[in-house]
């Protein structure tokens, strides 16, 4: 099938990138709850949970990023054709890595969506702690602090989670998909049995 070929059961993905810290998973869970409450199957490919499953042999050079935001665009490419919403919250801190799930997947069930939020927003956050560990020399080659994070050149939409709420910003991003007909058509609920 063409990676731009859309039956009427194919999901989507929404690519979620930004700098650790940035709201990716709060946002990815609050929009996948909303999401399976309307009848959607529903698949969050949170960056680090995945790179424990599909890339426990790669590191954090350009290379090793590229190569695991390559295995995540086609597993998402797998579900998506399969009627699964697809939520990437991964960093993806290159251009190339960007354009190269775009054209994996195609661009008719693709939504880029960078969540923009400055570095020191991002440090002051800091949820899983990594901030701090980079600080304290135990983590080497963090994004936005000793290894780049390339500002975005086209996402299709682009949220400031500086100041909006993870509430406002999900409302934002399903409003998003939902005029870009990413929501449509809407997936059956099952029917309900006559008792």
């Amino acid at each position: 099938m063409p990676a731009d070929s859309t039956p009427a059961s194919e999901g989507f993905i929404l690519w979620l990138e930004g700098l650790p810290g940035s709201g990716k998973t709060t946002l990815s869970r609050e929009l996948g709850a909303r999401l399976r409450s309307e009848g959607w199957k529903v698949e969050v490919l949170d960056g680090d949970e995945v790179r424990r499953m599909f890339s426990p042999d790669l590191g954090f050079t350009r290379k090793d990023r590229e190569l695991h935001a390559r295995r995540v665009s086609y597993v998402s490419r797998m579900l998506a054709r399969n009627g699964v919403a697809v939520i990437v919250a991964m960093i993806t801190p290159y251009e190339t890595s960007r354009q190269a799930a775009r054209a994996e997947v195609g661009t008719t069930r693709f939504t880029e969506v960078w969540l923009s939020c400055p570095l020191a927003i991002c440090q002051q956050r800091d949820p899983k702690g990594i901030y701090r560990q980079t600080e304290q020399g135990l983590v080497k080659r963090m994004t936005g602090v000793d290894d780049p994070f390339e500002e975005p050149l086209n996402p299709d939409l682009v949220l400031d989670t500086s100041s909006d709420p993870a509430t406002a910003s999900a409302q934002k991003l399903y409003e998003h998909l939902a005029s870009s007909g990413l929501l449509t058509p809407h997936p059956p609920r099952p029917a309900l049995r006559a008792q």
